[in-house]
């Protein structure tokens, strides 16, 4: 049932994406009178699960699930429909229009894409807020898991900068943005009272980008272990721990954190053991209970908003707009660097890139609107990046071509167009089934 939630998220979500984009081109066409043959949400080789005509214009849904399309009369496009441009132009189709005007309509798709990722973006912060746990609200500094053990980092440090940039936030993405996209080589941290600096070797560029690694938490905040959620059926059900109960020793040897405790626990499987434990924040009690094989007693820990103030920064609606566009250029921004760590070769693109099963992954496994719509706007501003690349058969091919056609007067021949666009769509074609091959690959050598 996870898988199908996830899926129907992507979907929806790719459905809006699609829909929009394509009237980004629809649009402007119909206002400059060209004639728009088709428009499809999904491609439909050989048939479509729907289709109606309205006017010139047939509307469908295709049974292949890759995207979308408007089809333009007089235009050369990924329909390579040869017997339309061999004969004379007409005044309603693309190739009879001004260069300016095919300008717009080619922009219209991504032109959407980035309006739309801004938009979601600034009514997310208008109608969420933003909450975050200020750094130095983390009296305890960090829990660290093994990735970030093995760069250097330990648990109860509290970080102080990831390079030159103050940690005033406390997120461990803000690390991995910091050292995979900013090249920072240095983390200062304080320990046990003094400040250290721990330096960063380049290779963790590569192994903080890599797939199997894009959801592992390099560090969480370290807390003292109160009882939050306790499992159905656990063995802390059975020797009855409740709620808020705050877990202080394991036979006896104090364990001032969670962390202590669970990996005292982990080296404990199957063993019964004697928990001391104070409840209602006056008595203290001994229960006996027996771990599972796993080295588990079926406890979840409170979170960081039970012991520390978090901060809340909430947004009118001619706040949000802008910060709205600052948030989702930033992103923008971070996707150019990390195309320029991939040319350095900072970055392995075998391990970046992701087919449909990767997108669908980014969503949770439990419907949640807001979720939904930050990752909508996250796919809409990438949408609208990797459309005005410059190759041949996406928006960017064309866009490079009028371009030329405006700067020099000099319009690309038909035969050029359709040439560069078959070749565009042969490669797009091959990173389309290299991406989806790749998790393919994943799932198989998990």
């Amino acid at each position: 049932m996870d898988i199908v939630v996830m899926i129907a998220q992507f979907v929806l979500s790719l459905s809006i994406l699609i829909i929009l984009h394509e009237m980004g081109h629809f649009i402007p066409a119909r206002l400059f009178k060209t004639r728009v043959e088709k428009f499809y949400l999904f491609f439909d080789p050989w048939f479509s699960l729907v289709k109606k005509k309205i006017g010139d214009t047939e509307y469908g849904i295709g049974w292949l699930p890759l995207g979308g399309y408007v089809k333009i009369s007089g235009m050369v496009d990924e329909s390579f429909d040869k017997e339309q441009m061999k004969q004379p132009p007409q005044p309603w189709e693309f190739r009879s229009k001004p260069a300016w005007q095919r300008l717009i309509i080619m922009l219209g798709g991504v032109t959407v894409n980035f309006i739309l990722g801004f938009f979601i973006f600034g009514m997310l912060l208008w109608s969420y807020g933003e909450a975050y746990l200020p750094a130095e609200n983390a009296k305890y500094g960090i829990m660290v898991d093994s990735l970030g053990r093995e760069m250097g980092l330990q648990n109860g440090d509290k970080i102080l900068k990831i390079g030159e940039q103050e940690f005033d936030r406390f997120n461990d993405r803000t690390l991995i943005r910091g050292i995979a996209l900013d090249n920072a080589r240095s983390i200062t941290v304080e320990r046990q009272g003094s400040v250290v600096e721990v330096p960063i070797d380049e290779k963790y560029v590569g192994e903080l980008t890599a797939s199997r690694n894009k959801n592992v938490s390099l560090f969480n905040t370290r807390l003292p272990f109160v009882a939050g959620k306790i499992a159905d059926g656990s063995p802390a059900e059975k020797a009855d721990f409740k709620a808020e109960d705050q877990l202080l020793a394991v036979n006896g040897e104090i364990l001032e954190f969670f962390d202590q405790f669970q990996a005292k626990v982990k080296s404990m499987p199957s063993q019964e053991i004697t928990v001391t434990l104070v409840r209602n924040k006056t008595d203290t009690l001994s229960k006996q209970v027996t771990t599972s094989e796993l080295g588990t007693i079926g406890i979840f820990p409170m979170g960081p908003d039970y012991f520390f103030e978090m901060k809340r920064q909430d947004y009118t609606l001619a706040q949000a707009l802008p910060a709205g566009v600052t948030k989702g250029w930033n992103f923008l921004a971070d996707q150019i660097k990390a195309f320029g760590q991939m040319f350095k070769g900072n970055i392995k693109a075998t391990e970046s890139l992701g087919g449909f099963a990767s997108i669908t992954s980014l969503f949770p496994t439990t419907w949640d609107w807001e979720t939904f719509w930050r990752i909508t706007a996250i796919l809409s501003l990438i949408l609208g990046f990797m459309n005005l690349l410059p190759i041949p058969a996406l928006d960017g091919g064309h866009v490079v071509f009028l371009l030329w056609e405006v700067v020099t007067g000099k319009k690309v021949s038909d035969k050029v167009m359709e040439t560069a666009t078959m070749i565009g769509f042969f490669l797009l074609i091959g990173l389309l089934l290299f991406a989806n091959g790749l998790d393919v690959f994943r799932f198989f050598n998990k």
